[in-house]
Order: structure tokens, then sequence, then C-alpha cells
């Protein structure tokens, strides 16, 4: 991604995430906290005064989109590049902020009190995005033998773990109901599925670096 692109994205960030902190206080102070509180939404009327809230929220979805689409773009570009020069793609360490969307999954909770929607729960796997910073680490690095067994080597052991997430999430929440309530049961199932996926995609990156950078030492030392 180049600067000026990465500091534009940035910056409409930071205006949704305004917009949106914009709207929930003037739904607090104006509008009875509609959309903000937890309401019963199959009940709900559509009144004008719900315009900035929904206005935000939408801006809110279409900034997502709009990284995903970056994001996407951005990884068949590098793929393409890779498969030319047989070096790792170049990756700026600073995506890994992009780790930071993960606290979004926080306003499931808000997002299932006010409208029985667990969807934001899903972000929490942006959190792997935290990958970014030691996968930039390695931009360009060549990609001979040694690269390629550590990379496999730091795969099968994220998905290892990822594995063990999921088989105790199976294990403990496959009965069922949680606290007596089934959509609780789904909601945890959701989140751990959706950490599981981010800290694989973590661990792939973080893994890598730990292994190559240790083969790197060591090679020095004998040296």
């Amino acid at each position: 991604m180049k600067n000026g692109k990465g500091k534009i994205t940035a910056v409409l960030g930071v205006l949704v995430v305004l917009l949106l902190a914009a709207a929930s206080w003037y739904s607090a102070v104006f509008n009875d906290r509609r959309l903000v509180d937890p309401m019963d939404f199959s009940a709900y009327e559509f009144m004008p005064r719900d315009l900035p809230m929904l206005a935000a929220l939408a801006l809110f979805l279409l900034y997502v989109l709009y990284l995903a689409a970056l994001l996407l773009r951005g990884i068949l570009s590098e793929k393409r590049r890779q498969t030319v020069s047989n070096t790792a793609r170049r990756v700026n360490p600073r995506l890994g902020l992009l780790g930071f969307a993960g606290f979004f999954g926080f306003l499931g909770f808000w997002s299932y009190g006010a409208f029985g929607d667990i969807t934001p729960f899903i972000f929490f796997g942006f959190f792997g995005f935290f990958g970014f910073f030691y996968e930039g680490k390695m931009s360009g690095a060549l990609m001979d033998e040694r690269f390629v067994e550590n990379k496999l080597r730091a795969e099968l052991n994220a998905h290892r773990v990822m594995r063990a997430i999921v088989f105790l999430t199976l294990l403990l929440l496959g009965r069922g109901a949680l606290l007596d309530s089934l959509e609780y049961a789904l909601i945890a199932v959701v989140v751990a599925l959706s950490l599981a996926f981010a800290l694989d995609l973590f661990l792939c990156e973080y893994l890598l670096y730990r292994y190559d950078s240790a083969d790197q030492t060591e090679e020095g030392g004998e040296g």
C-alpha cells in the first residue's frame, strides 16, 4: 500500500470512528438513546431522528468493506510478484495496526442487545492482522530451502494450535445451551472460532519470523 493511500485510509478510519461517536452522543442526548441502548429491534419503527446513527453505522460498514477490498487487492498483487521474483512479499509492518480493528468485535455485545445481531463478533478475527508486523520484517526475503522449511513448520504449529482451540470449543459447547441459552452458546462459538482464526494468522507469521531469526543467529555464530 502506497504511503499516500495508507494515510488516506487511516484518516478515513479516524473520521468514521469520530462520526460514529458523534452519532452515539446525539442519540444519547437528543434521541432517547435509540439504537444505542438495547432495544427490541423486531418492533423498531423508523424515525427521522434515527438518521445520524443509521448513517454512521452504514459508513462504518462501508469502511470495513473498503478495507477488505484493499486487503484482497494487495494480497493478489503480492502473490503475483512473489511467484515471479521467488521472494517473500513486501509488506509494510505498519499494516499490523489493522489488528486493532479486532476491538470492534466488542461492538457485538451492544449490537446483540440492541438488534439481536451477533455479526460484529466476527471482527475478533482481525486480531490476526497483528501478524503483518512480523511479516513486514521479512519483506523481500529470499525464499530459499531454509525459508520454505521454516514457513511450513510455522504453519503446521499454528494450525495445530487452531485445531486444539476448535476441538475444545466443540467439546465444551457442542452440547448446546450455555447458561441455559442456545443464543449464548452460539455467541461463544462465534467468538472462539474468530479468535482461533486470528491466532492462526498471527502465529503463522510470528513463528516464521522467530524460526528464521533463530537460524540466522546460529549461522552467524558458526561463522
